[in-house]
């Protein structure tokens, strides 16, 4: 599989949960989601699932983080492919194709983190 191939794919995939999660993310959602937790915890224990310390915060972010660093190292490829392409005109296309891609999954993890935090905000505000 190419490593465009996967970029798109990867960037489909996160796409598609996020708009999955602002579809099913709702107060009924959250209030019970929060409520399951705090019934099923034991004594002394937090269950701080939203908010900026919250489970999903801090696995949003993890995540956020992972799929945003490896579109830069993508775009550090990209950029010393160019440079040694030797003027091949199927090396550059595939250079520039690369810094493409990874500039796409740069603006993909900035507007996911947007999304998360403002999804998370107000699943918090609810609960």
């Amino acid at each position: 599989m190419k490593t465009t191939q996967i970029i798109k794919r990867t960037g489909a995939l996160v796409a598609e949960t996020g708009i999955f999660f602002a579809v099913t993310a709702g107060s009924v959602f959250a209030q019970g989601i929060q409520q399951g937790a705090d019934e099923a915890k034991p004594e002394g224990t937090p269950s701080n699932l939203f908010g900026s310390d919250g489970l999903f915060q801090v696995l949003a972010n993890t995540l956020i983080f992972i799929i945003g660093a490896i579109a830069v190292i993508m775009l550090i490829i990209g950029g010393i492919r160019y440079v040694v392409s030797g003027g091949n005109d199927n090396a550059v296309a595939g250079a520039k194709n690369t810094i493409l891609y990874a500039i796409i999954g740069i603006a993909v993890a900035f507007l996911a983190y947007a999304a998360v935090n403002f999804v998370i905000g107000q699943l918090s505000s609810v609960s």
